[in-house]
């Protein structure tokens, strides 16, 4: 018994003596259980060979700064890049079941397509002239920018360095900027596959990709991002801080939306869409879950899509910019589904939807620019609009758009640029194109950047549909757009892609 009673002590006299171990402070001089003294100068490389001289420091800390602001555009990229999953999954589910294959098949080779469009020349169109991009580690090679002189003033139209990404920007600056940007192209090259759905042929389609992704997204994005003309309004007339569009909705949505306009225009409704005396009959999506859920990825995506666009994880605005972004889906959704259920008596799942991608794409422009209650104002105006555009296009235009493209991307990509002329609070933008001083909109006492920012949008529905429905025309004369009668009500599935997008819905005869 007294053995037993012995060992008992032995053991917890040797606990105790290790707990008292452990709790001492101070035992490891290394440990740093707060993070407060890790990452000092001992871990800059230059100070484990030598004392550091303050250039070698400042070069370390340079060296990360790029860094991060690579890592966190790449990244931001990524999240784009997955947003191509979204839109597949609600113009899929928007469309029938008949047409999955073939809705699926476009927006799937849009990226494929996109990306060798925009590596062969799109890029070198829209940013060879961009200069130094100091936040990437100035972007050596992209100095080289077509003008022409009018009025004793030069106008950037196109630039001409950087294509297919030549050994004189191998830079990984400038893979960088190549990768961000293409992915907005392609949301961009995208939008149309919605508008155009269930009976544009995949030939012509391919063709309008290469098309939209080599010039004339670049060409307009030039003016805007790329140091062009539309971006020098306000040191060449004035006009605040030129045409300011941070994230995209005049360069990328609205030029989408009003691509997809043109197209629906030139391909004419779906058979059975329109009855003789004008009324419109209602063909409905096969498959609301996924259109909400591809809803739920694209908003998802838009925290790289806006964030992203400081190019630089050391610009803090992004919390801000992230913040923005989510209070203006939620207002857009939220005032969708409001306006449908007071005045139709439902609130209607897809509106709710396009309420909310409406909001997205209305704070794209301006969301780094404005405060809190802004952007939940932007975002409830977008919900509302896009409903009442819906049906503006559908019944009074009769423009078949069986997914809400143009008044999604193109009405409140409009509306986004002009907000931004209207909301900018003054607290952000310092410099911006160059102008002295932070954007400021017309409720804030400056009116010459809301006349930028009208100026631009307008320009953006000239240009391109213009362009577009000149080339829609062409390639229906050549090619022609437009699947046959037999084909359009078969489904596109077989004749088009050559495999069923549903075998189970063809067999039980589910449209």
């Amino acid at each position: 018994m007294r053995k037993t009673q012995f060992n008992v002590s032995i053991f917890w006299s040797a606990l105790l003596a290790f707990m008292l171990i452990i709790a001492v402070p101070g035992v490891n001089a290394q440990a740093d259980p707060t993070g407060a003294k890790t990452g000092t100068i001992q871990d800059v490389p230059a100070a484990k060979v030598g004392s550091p001289t303050i250039t070698e420091i400042g070069d370390a800390v340079g060296h990360n700064r790029i860094a991060i602001n690579i890592m966190w555009t790449l990244i931001t990229g990524f999240l784009v890049m997955f947003m191509q999953a979204g839109f597949a999954m609600v113009e899929t589910g928007f469309t029938q079941a008949k047409n999955v294959a073939h809705t699926m098949g476009m927006n799937f080779m849009i990226y494929g397509i996109g990306v060798l469009g925009f590596w062969i020349c799109g890029f070198a169109l829209m940013f060879g002239g961009v200069g130094s991009i100091a936040a990437l580690g100035g972007t050596p090679g992209l100095t080289n920018e077509f003008t022409i002189s009018l009025f004793g003033k030069n106008f950037g139209l196109a630039g001409f360095s950087g294509f297919f990404l030549n050994p004189q920007v191998y830079d990984v600056g400038i893979f960088t900027l190549f990768l961000f940007q293409m992915v907005f192209m392609d949301t961009t090259a995208t939008i149309p596959t919605g508008a155009m759905a269930e009976r544009w042929r995949f030939l012509p389609f391919i063709i309008y990709g290469f098309f939209i992704s080599m010039v004339v997204y670049p060409l307009f994005g030039n003016w805007v991002w790329g140091g062009g003309w539309l971006s020098q309004l306000g040191s060449l007339f004035g006009l605040g801080h030129g045409h300011v569009d941070f994230a995209g909705s005049s360069v990328v949505h609205e030029v989408g939306g009003v691509a997809a306009l043109a197209g629906a225009i030139v391909l004419g409704p779906r058979l059975g869409k329109y009855n003789k005396d004008g009324s419109s009959n209602a063909i409905p999506g096969h498959n609301i879950p996924m259109a909400i859920i591809g809803t739920f990825i694209l908003a998802f995506g838009w925290f790289g899509f806006n964030p992203g666009s400081t190019l630089a994880g050391t610009d803090l605005r992004i919390s801000i910019v992230a913040t923005n972004t989510m209070l203006a889906s939620a207002s857009g959704a939220f005032t969708a589904m409001l306006y449908m259920w007071i005045k139709y008596g439902k609130p209607d799942p897809s509106m709710m939807a396009n309420g909310m991608l409406a909001g997205l794409v209305a704070i794209t422009a301006p969301c780094a620019f404005v405060n809190a209650p802004s952007a939940v104002l932007i975002g409830a105006i977008a919900g509302v609009l896009v409903v009442f555009s819906v049906f503006f296009i559908d019944h009074k235009l009769k423009i078949d758009d069986p997914v809400g493209a143009v008044a999604v991307h193109g009405v409140n990509g409009f509306w986004g640029v002009l907000a931004l002329g209207l909301f900018a609070d003054g607290s952000y933008g310092d410099g911006w194109n160059g102008i002295p001083g932070t954007v400021t909109g017309l409720f804030y006492g400056n009116a010459g950047q809301f006349f930028a920012e009208l100026i631009g949008g307008v320009v953006c529905f000239v240009f391109v549909f213009s362009v577009m429905y000149v080339f829609f025309k062409i390639c229906d004369k050549i090619i022609g757009l437009r699947v046959s009668a037999k084909d359009e009500i078969q489904g596109l599935d077989m004749p088009e892609m050559g495999i069923e997008g549903y075998e189970v819905a063809r067999i039980k005869g589910v449209e």
